[in-house]
């Protein structure tokens, strides 16, 4: 299972978290994580990249195979890239390892616990 996955991350204007995790479910993504954050460019940012930086963010992480790893950045910037509302950037990173999922990349199913039966109180 080593090298088979990319980390894909997605930071968005808040509010478009979910219309890039849309678009990139239709890319092939199964899922993803959003979390909320605060971006910390200043003006210089601002007059290099020619837009209004909004402070509010989104963080939008998915575990991809690599295989479908271009299809969905292209895809996530075509949705809520710097050129929409969502003013978002997409990167990637490799994935060393990854627990908790099947070789074909689909969550592992839940093993079921053994406990042993709880003695009866005596009353």
């Amino acid at each position: 299972m080593n090298d088979q996955f990319e980390a894909i991350f997605c930071v968005v204007n808040s509010g478009f978290a979910e219309a890039a995790m849309e678009a990139a479910r239709k890319a092939g993504a199964g899922g993803g994580t959003i979390l909320k954050g605060r971006g910390t460019a200043g003006r210089g940012s601002e007059a290099l990249f020619h837009i209004r930086i909004q402070p509010e963010k989104e963080l939008l992480i998915l575990l991809v195979p690599r295989s479908i790893k271009d299809r969905i950045l292209r895809t996530l910037y075509a949705a809520a890239g710097l050129d929409t509302a969502g003013q978002g950037i997409a990167f990637s990173m490799p994935v060393e390892k990854a627990v908790g999922l099947h070789e074909d990349g689909e969550p592992a199913p839940e093993k079921a616990e053994k406990t042993e039966a709880a003695p009866e109180a005596e009353g």
